[in-house]
């Protein structure tokens, strides 16, 4: 018979370490880089970018518009690299406690 109670309870704990895991998510950081290294963007798992470094070389007026695309992309890296680290803290976080339901990524509930 399907235990209800005890379905509940860890339900209840993997609540708990899924905040907990949200709290240590501000001290996770990615970073990604476009144009060989040139642009360089760092995030936390919060989402946010913590630092944005530019060589040397890029800072020159003709190159603005080639700049702003390298800064774009080196974000987008960093996010994604940011998004795999999230997902890989909550699943090891809540690894055991739920059951494996087909289909249900406990990582993308909290996303």
């Amino acid at each position: 018979m399907f235990d209800i109670m005890g379905m509940m309870g860890k339900v209840k704990e993997a609540q708990a370490k899924i905040k907990e895991v949200q709290a240590r998510l501000v001290h996770l950081s990615a970073e990604g880089e476009s144009g060989a290294g040139l642009v360089k963007v760092l995030v936390n798992g919060e989402r946010k970018v913590l630092k944005i470094q530019l060589d040397d070389t890029l800072i020159t007026p003709q190159d603005k518009e080639m700049l702003t695309d390298l800064i774009v992309a080196a974000t987008n890296k960093a996010m994604e690299a940011i998004e795999l680290k999230i997902k890989a803290e909550m699943k090891s976080a809540t690894e055991g406690m739920i059951p494996n339901i087909p289909g249900m990524d406990i990582g993308n509930l909290f996303g």
